[in-house]
């Protein structure tokens, strides 16, 4: 089957994802799109043959919608999956989940009573080719229990918009959620020290920021976040286990050897870095929604616990860097836990 997909949110994300279904993903099609912004969700609709309309709740009720793909202002998320939910129809949420913890766990009570999970949220790392890499060589046991993780998630530059609470929950976000893949262990505890600032940043901006996080199983993270970097777009992990280590690969690229010098170029674009990822995610929901099964990315769990941990981040961040629990709630049996 052609699964049809409908559109909250055509704005830079959300019309990068409908490229990718119209263009790249098989078994797709874009069938309906709304934005806030009328005039665009016209013009992106005309673009691929699909119907503008002027609501998320028109979209998701719309009977040439099978699936919902929201790409909309973040605040706006939890209304769109939870309306996708009332519904029972598939729907992936890019990240966050919600703004606050409390919408998050909205969700996932409305899909536990709902009965199956129809919420996969857009944390694209845990479909890159080399965290899987990484996920299967943690998965043999080879290395032993897994002991540090390093870690370090660096950016050029951003914009003046960008300011400090983001570094935990619109950036480390991403390192939270595929360390606990990785690791298969919790985040109990976040800390954040601020050694000295970049003179390159806006002033209002405390970069680089320095992550510790513990595990239930006492592993402990350091994540560098430096976001004014200068130099690219540049994303680093090594777990360090009792017998070894494994280490996340760069991007494949071209030795250059001129000038006296030998090197490689390094990305500068995120949407560079995890395309294939992108890709691949995308592969796989449409690939569940067409065989009608649950889906097997990031779970509304998985969007609350991003949250929560992102949250006490933030809540570090502003006290000055004290050590933050996460007091996250026990993880139903629905989503794997034991509650």
């Amino acid at each position: 089957m052609t699964v049809r997909v409908g559109v909250i949110g055509a704005g830079m994300i959300g019309q990068d994802h409908i490229r990718r279904l119209t263009e790249v993903v098989t078994g797709a099609a874009v069938t309906a799109v709304t934005d806030i912004d009328a005039g665009r969700a016209a013009e992106v609709a005309a673009r691929v043959g699909a119907t503008a309309l002027p609501t998320g709740a028109e979209l998701i009720a719309s009977p040439d919608v099978d699936a919902v793909l929201v790409t909309s202002w973040g605040p706006t998320h939890a209304e769109h999956v939870l309306n996708a939910i009332a519904a029972g129809k598939p729907v992936f949420c890019e990240k966050p989940l919600a703004t606050t913890a409390e919408d998050c766990l909205r969700i996932v009570e409305a899909e536990r009573a709902h009965g199956r999970r129809l919420v996969q949220v857009g944390f694209m790392r845990r479909f890159d080719a080399g965290y899987r890499q990484m996920k299967e060589v943690l998965s043999t046991g080879s290395l032993g229990a897994p002991l540090i993780v390093h870690c370090a998630h660096r950016n050029p530059t951003v914009p003046q918009a960008y300011h400090s609470a983001m570094a935990a929950q619109d950036t480390a976000v991403h390192e939270v959620d595929v360390l606990r893949w990785l690791l298969d262990d919790e985040i109990v505890s976040a800390q954040v020290v601020t050694p000295r600032a970049t003179s390159k940043r806006f002033a209002h901006l405390k970069d680089p920021q320095i992550m510790i996080f513990e595990t239930s199983e006492g592993a402990r993270i350091d994540l560098e976040v430096f976001v004014n970097c200068q130099y690219g777009y540049d994303i680093q992990c090594e777990v360090v286990g009792e017998d070894g280590l494994v280490r996340l690969p760069d991007p494949a690229a071209v030795g250059i050897r001129t000038a006296a010098r030998h090197g490689t170029g390094v990305l500068q674009d995120w949407k560079d870095r995890f395309a294939q990822a992108f890709d691949t995610e995308f592969r796989e929901w449409v690939a569940s929604v067409a065989a009608g099964t649950e889906p097997t990315g990031p779970s509304s769990w998985d969007g609350y616990a991003a949250t929560v941990i992102t949250d006490a981040a933030v809540r570090s961040l502003e006290t000055g860097g004290e050590s933050v629990t996460t007091d996250m709630k026990p993880r139903p049996a629905f989503y794997g836990g034991t509650a």
